[in-house]
C-alpha cells in the first residue's frame, strides 16, 4: 500500500508553523471513507474548528463533521463563515470552511479572495450534488449553467481546486490541496458531491509532494551578494512584509535585525509582524501617507531590504512611495532579486536564516523614535468630545501582547495603524483586499483559534451594517469580545473621496443590539471620559460580548485618512 502524508492532532499544528509535514503509514486509514479521511488530514494540519452552514447537498458531510473531534461554528451568513475561516488561518496556521453547492459557495466568494489576494490558507469545502443524480442533465436546484461552474469559479480565486469524484483518487487530491495551502500560503477548494462522501476507497493511490529546496549554488551567491551590499551600505533598512508572518519567520527577521544591527520597518499589511516596541523598530512605512520621519528614514536609505513583502498600493501609499530597485534586495515567496540580479530556486526562508547566519554589518544608524515614543503620553480630557485618533490613543493604553486587535477597513484601518502592538502578529486587518465587514466575523474566528487572549475589534458603522448581526454566533458560543462601532453616520471614507447622499446609512440603535441578541452588554459614548468607563468595563468582562458605539463626528478622520483620502480623490477626478 501506498504511503500517505498524515499526522496526529498532537503535532500536527507544530508541523504546520513549521512548514514541515509529518508522515504515517497507509495502513493508518484503511477503512476510512472518503469524507472521514478529510476530516482525519483537517485534524492533522492543525485545524480544531471548520466554519460555516448547513445545506441539503452537504448535509452527509456535516453530519461527519459534528460527530467528529472538529468543533462545527454555525454562522449567519456564508461570507462571514469565510471571513471568520479567514481570521482563524492567520491565527491559527490553517482554516476551514463548509458550506454548500451554488447559493453557499458562491456566496464565498468575496471573502475567499480577500483570502487569496492576502495569502490565507483556507480550505473551502463544499457539498455539491451526487454524480448519480446529474445523469440525464436535470436542473437541480442551486445550479448554475454546468456542473463544473462553481469549481470553474474557484479555480481563478483558489491557489488549487479539485471535484473529488474517483474513488482511487480521493485521498491523493485531498492531500495535493492541503499540501498546497500550507506550502503556499493560500485558500484551496475540495468539492464533495453528496454520493462521494461515505465511499470507502477500495484502492489508495498516494501522494507523493514535490521535494521542497534551495539550489545550494543558488543560495550561497544570493546570500554572498546580499551581504555585500548591507556591508557596504552606510544606511540599510529592512521592511518586513506579510509573508514573514504566513510561512512564520518573524523571529528569522529579528534575528537578521539583530545580528546586522539593521533597522526594521513593516508595511500596512504586516503590521504586528515583529513586536512594535523592538527597539529596532522604525514604525510603518507607507510612502506618503505615513509619520514622516519613517518615510525620509526609509526612502534615504541606501540598501532596502524587502523581505516578505507585497507590494500593495495601499503599502505604497498610494503609488507614493519612492523604492528605488537599484538600491533594492527584494525576496518573497516568488521571487528573489538584488537590484536587477534575479535568482531561482531559493527559499524565502533558506535566504532569510542564511543572511542572518552570514551577519552582514553595515554603518550603524540610528532609527527614530519607535511608534511609542513618537506617540508623547497620553492624557485623558474627561468632558471632551470623543474623536477617532482621541479613541484610538486611548484604546492604545489598554493594549498589551495579550490582545488581538481587528480592524475593519476605511478609518478603523488607518487610525488604528497609529496603535503600538507590543507582540508578534497581534493586528489583523485586509490591509491589500479591503472588504468591508471584515472586522466582527474575523472577531468570531481569531477568538475561536485563541479564547485565551482578547479581542477587540474596529469596525466603521457601514461596515458593521453589513456584517456585524454575526454577533449572534459570538453570543451562542458565550465569547466575549469587545467590539467598537465608529459611528458617523456613513461611509466616512468615501465621504473624503466623492461627497454625496449615498455616502449616508440609516443609523442603528447598536448599543441595543446584544438586548435583541440575547447577550452581552452595549454602550453609548460621546465624551472621552464616556469612553474610558465603557473601554475599562468591556476589556475586564470575561463572560459574554460587549459593543461600544462611538458617536462621532460626520466629519471626523484621522491624519492618516486624510492623506488616503486626497490621493484617491485626485484620482477619482482625474478618471485614471
Amino acid at each position: 500500500m501506498s504511503i500517505v502524508l498524515g499526522a496526529s492532532l498532537d503535532n500536527g499544528l507544530a508541523a504546520v508553523r513549521a512548514g514541515r509535514p509529518a508522515v504515517q503509514r497507509a495502513d493508518s486509514v484503511t477503512g476510512l471513507s472518503i469524507g472521514q479521511y478529510l476530516i482525519r488530514r483537517l485534524s492533522d494540519y492543525g485545524i480544531r474548528h471548520v466554519f460555516g452552514l448547513p445545506g441539503d447537498y452537504v448535509l452527509a458531510f456535516y453530519s461527519m463533521l459534528e460527530h467528529s473531534p472538529l468543533d462545527l461554528v454555525n454562522c449567519t451568513r456564508e461570507d462571514c463563515a469565510g471571513f471568520a475561516a479567514d481570521a482563524y488561518a492567520r491565527v491559527n496556521g490553517m482554516g476551514a470552511v463548509c458550506v454548500t453547492y451554488g447559493v453557499g459557495g458562491l456566496s464565498l466568494t468575496n471573502s475567499i479572495a480577500g483570502a487569496s489576494a492576502e495569502k490565507s490558507p483556507v480550505i473551502l469545502i463544499s457539498g455539491s450534488p451526487g454524480i448519480a443524480e446529474r445523469a440525464n442533465n436535470p436542473r437541480l436546484h442551486h445550479r448554475v449553467r454546468e456542473w463544473r461552474t462553481q469549481l470553474e469559479v474557484f479555480d481563478k480565486i483558489c491557489l488549487a481546486s479539485r471535484e473529488i469524484v474517483d474513488p482511487a483518487t480521493a485521498f491523493r487530491d485531498i492531500d495535493h490541496l492541503l499540501d498546497t495551502a500550507q506550502r503556499h500560503k493560500g485558500p484551496v477548494y475540495v468539492e464533495l458531491p453528496r454520493d462521494i462522501v461515505s465511499l470507502v476507497p477500495d484502492q489508495i493511490r498516494g501522494y507523493h509532494p514535490p521535494p521542497r529546496r534551495s539550489n545550494p549554488d543558488a543560495l550561497a551567491e544570493a546570500v554572498r551578494e546580499a551581504g555585500e551590499r548591507i556591508a557596504a551600505a552606510r544606511r540599510p533598512v529592512i521592511i518586513a512584509g506579510i509573508e514573514l508572518h504566513r510561512f512564520g519567520l518573524q523571529a528569522d527577521v529579528v534575528a537578521l535585525a539583530e545580528a546586522s544591527g539593521i533597522p526594521v520597518a513593516a508595511t500596512m499589511l504586516a503590521k504586528s509582524v515583529i513586536s512594535e516596541v523592538h527597539p529596532l523598530y522604525v514604525g510603518l512605512y507607507e510612502g506618503a501617507m505615513g509619520r514622516q520621519e519613517v518615510t525620509e528614514f526609509v526612502e534615504e536609505s541606501d540598501c532596502l531590504i524587502l523581505l516578505g513583502t507585497i507590494l500593495t498600493d495601499i503599502d505604497l501609499g498610494i503609488f507614493t512611495a519612492k523604492l528605488d530597485a537599484q538600491r533594492t534586495i527584494f525576496a518573497n515567496s516568488e521571487e528573489l532579486r538584488i537590484s536587477h540580479h534575479h535568482f531561482h530556486d531559493v527559499l524565502l526562508d533558506d535566504f532569510i536564516r542564511g543572511l542572518a547566519a552570514a551577519r552582514p554589518r553595515g554603518a550603524p544608524r540610528t532609527p527614530p523614535p519607535g511608534p511609542a515614543a513618537a506617540a508623547g503620553p497620553f492624557r485623558l480630557d474627561p468632558a471632551a468630545r470623543i474623536t477617532t485618533t482621541r479613541l484610538v490613543r486611548r484604546l492604545d493604553e489598554a493594549l498589551d501582547d495579550r490582545t488581538i486587535v481587528i480592524a475593519d477597513v476605511g478609518d478603523a484601518l488607518f487610525a488604528s495603524s497609529d496603535l503600538v502592538i507590543r507582540g508578534q502578529t497581534e493586528y489583523i486587518a485586509p490591509a491589500y483586499y479591503t472588504s468591508m465587514g471584515f472586522a466582527v466575523p474575523a472577531a468570531l474566528g481569531a477568538k475561536t483559534a485563541r479564547p485565551d487572549l482578547k479581542v477587540v475589534a474596529l469596525v466603521g458603522d457601514g461596515a458593521f451594517q453589513m456584517t456585524g448581526m454575526e454577533l449572534s454566533t459570538v453570543v451562542r458560543r458565550g465569547l466575549s469580545i469587545t467590539v467598537i462601532v465608529l459611528d458617523n453616520e456613513g461611509y466616512g471614507t468615501e465621504r473624503l473621496i466623492h461627497e454625496g447622499s449615498f455616502n449616508d446609512i440609516n443609523p442603528w440603535q447598536y448599543q441595543l443590539l446584544p438586548q435583541v441578541l440575547g447577550g452581552g452588554t452595549g454602550y453609548a459614548v460621546r465624551t472621552e471620559g464616556e469612553f474610558d468607563a465603557a473601554l475599562r468595563s468591556a476589556l475586564a468582562d470575561t463572560t459574554a460580548m460587549s459593543l461600544i458605539r462611538v458617536h462621532l463626528g460626520r466629519d471626523d478622520h484621522s491624519v492618516t485618512l486624510d492623506r488616503l483620502a486626497a490621493g484617491l480623490a485626485a484620482r477619482v477626478r482625474s478618471g485614471r
